[in-house]
């Protein structure tokens, strides 16, 4: 028996290879165990490779894991194509179409080679038992469930709701396929196969969702009341949800032409008084930039959510890379700053979005989410949130006292630097909002002195979020002379290295940031006090975080930037092993 199984599949679009890892998360998560997939595809429109990795535990699942315990590959051609992101150990359990023939020696190539190769006639299987080949992947469920111990009950109910109401003869296609799959595994027994422990968690006690599901449902619960968009991939769902649900909360979506006139819009409705939501990926950040310091010099709260992807330009659009982090930071001209937060998993994607309204409203500037498309489309079993523990911040709405005062002073210098805000229709709340410079009435400016009193304004106001702790996990002991830093999906990577390498008797310490910009320098002057050697991992080409500490900190000569560009992930004993060969240690 295992604690931990990882399996992943690959195949031609259409083999049904994701709609497969979505039936065996559901049967897992309903059964109570811990569990993550994550999806992988070409950018085709149609057609083209798939693939999908599903990790089930019986402990809380942090990242994806590392090399497979279980492959299935319908095709090599496709399988070859993922590369990195279905990594192969000699332990491995590689289960292949029969007819597709024995691995090529490009297998070889890559280093590893499973000891244990399994060709199995799934297509004949398939055919046999459900007349057509168009149930290859409920066979492919049945031999998972056969030989490593997913309970077939678990994997029926999913069958049902995904197929039940279809056509005609697809639901006993689809149960007789999976039986097939069943079958095969009995009569052909693995020796010693990895078979997965049953979970000590309750039945039907997670939820099942995404981060773009998750960012929505953040959304709704802080209060969003417009959605100004234009679908781009992998942001699209974060629209499609809200559209579905933003109504019964007295809300509205506009889908627009274009991405500048999504934020326009977004921008629009927060002038008016109505917390503000615009969400998109690189490329689309990139034609928001302009309005975007529209927002912060006329200090209007906006929340705008990013789905990194691989970059530049279109780049890798179906692909996670943490390479947009300069662009969010530093996209604009004049003097900018705006906050840059960064969820790390499917589940904290919801307080993180939360944060986001209640720092756009308490400090009235645009924020930004810097999610990537591995959080955003990965699903995870995650438990119930208690949103009793959750603030919601409303924007500070001048008094009558204030309102009273003519005319109204909707810039006034404050010691927080935070002034209250009016809307249209409110009484004496008159004001001009503008890009261009203004005094503390709105009125316009070309004087060089009140530039400089509003500059320094938009950057006071923010100062305070650097000193909130809230925004920063430290995990270990704070004096430890080894150090990981992390952020983004990467960061659950990094959880489970610092487990492995405490569990080896390493004094190590582990920083994840959830405040990326502005920079936190007091915080990491604390982390760096006793660093000896670290690592800041990234998954963009550049190490953008590490760059940004080296512009406002003291980086430690001990600290390096371990990072690659997207589509590369990290494994947890990687993340160990160079860490300890940086120390000189063996690993």
């Amino acid at each position: 028996m295992v604690d931990d199984l990882i399996l992943g599949m690959a195949g031609a679009g259409g083999d049904g290879v994701v709609s497969a890892g979505e039936s065996l998360l559901a049967a897992a998560s309903s059964e109570g165990y811990h569990a993550l997939m994550t999806k992988s595809f070409g950018s085709q429109i149609r057609g083209g490779e798939s693939s999908c990795r599903v990790r089930l535990s019986t402990k809380k699942v942090l990242n994806p894991g590392g090399a497979l315990d279980v492959l299935v590959a319908l095709n090599w051609e496709d399988f070859f194509k993922f590369g990195a992101e279905l990594p192969l150990s000699v332990t491995t359990v590689l289960i292949y179409e029969e007819k597709a023939g024995p691995p090529p020696e490009t297998l070889k190539a890559r280093g590893v080679v499973p000891n244990r190769l399994i060709p199995v006639a799934i297509t004949e299987l398939t055919k046999k038992s459900a007349g057509s080949d168009k149930a290859k992947t409920s066979v492919v469920l049945g031999l998972l469930s056969g030989w490593f111990g997913i309970p077939a009950a678990a994997i029926t109910r999913g069958l049902t709701k995904k197929f039940g109401g279809k056509a005609e003869g697809l639901l006993e296609a689809n149960e007789k396929a999976l039986a097939a799959g069943i079958e095969y595994a009995s009569a052909h027994p693995l020796p010693a196969p990895p078979v997965i422990a049953r979970p000590t968690g309750p039945p039907g006690s997670k939820m099942l969702c995404d981060g773009n599901d998750m960012c929505a449902a953040g959304a709704l619960f802080a209060g969003v009341k417009f959605f100004g968009g234009y679908p781009i991939t992998p942001s699209t769902e974060v629209m499609q949800t809200l559209s579905r649900e933003i109504w019964k909360y007295g809300g509205a979506v506009l889908q627009c032409e274009d991405e500048i006139a999504g934020i326009g819009a977004s921008v629009g409705a927060s002038f008016a008084g109505r917390k503000s939501m615009t969400a998109t990926s690189g490329p689309g950040m990139d034609l928001k930039t302009e309005i975007l310091g529209l927002a912060t010099i006329a200090e209007l709260p906006l929340v705008v959510l990013n789905v990194q992807r691989g970059g530049p330009s279109t780049g890798l659009p179906t692909k996670p890379e943490q390479g947009d982090l300069f662009q969010a930071a530093f996209s604009g001209h004049g003097d900018v700053l705006r906050p840059v937060l960064a969820p790390t998993d499917v589940e904290d994607t919801f307080r993180v979005t939360v944060d986001a309204f209640n720092i756009a409203e308490q400090y009235q500037t645009p924020v930004i989410i810097l999610s990537d498309q591995e959080i955003a489309q990965r699903k995870e079993a995650v438990d119930l949130i208690d949103t009793s523990k959750l603030e919601i911040v409303e924007r500070r709405v001048p008094t009558a006292a204030e309102l009273a005062e003519k005319p109204y002073a909707r810039f006034a210098f404050t010691d927080s630097g935070v002034s209250p805000i009016s809307h249209p229709g409110l009484q004496g709340g008159t004001y001009l909002a503008a890009g261009i410079e203004h005094n503390e009435k709105g009125d316009p400016t070309s004087g060089g002195v009140m530039h400089a009193k509003m500059n320094e304004k938009r950057f006071k106001k923010l100062e305070p979020l650097k000193r909130r702790a809230e925004f920063f996990e430290l995990l270990g002991d704070p004096k430890a002379p080894l150090g990981l830093i992390a952020w983004g999906s990467t960061a659950g990577v990094a959880r489970e290295a610092h487990a492995l390498a405490t569990a080896q008797g390493h004094d190590v310490k582990l920083l994840v940031p959830y405040l990326l910009y502005p920079i936190a320098e007091q915080v990491y002057a604390s982390f760096f006090e006793s660093l000896r050697h670290g690592l800041l991992v990234e998954l963009s080409h550049q190490g953008q975080l590490y760059r940004m500490l080296r512009m406002f900190t003291e980086v430690p000569r001990g600290l390096r930037s371990f990072c690659r560009s997207g589509a590369n992930p990290f494994q947890p004993a990687e993340l160990v092993a160079r860490l300890l060969e940086q120390k000189g240690m063996p690993s």
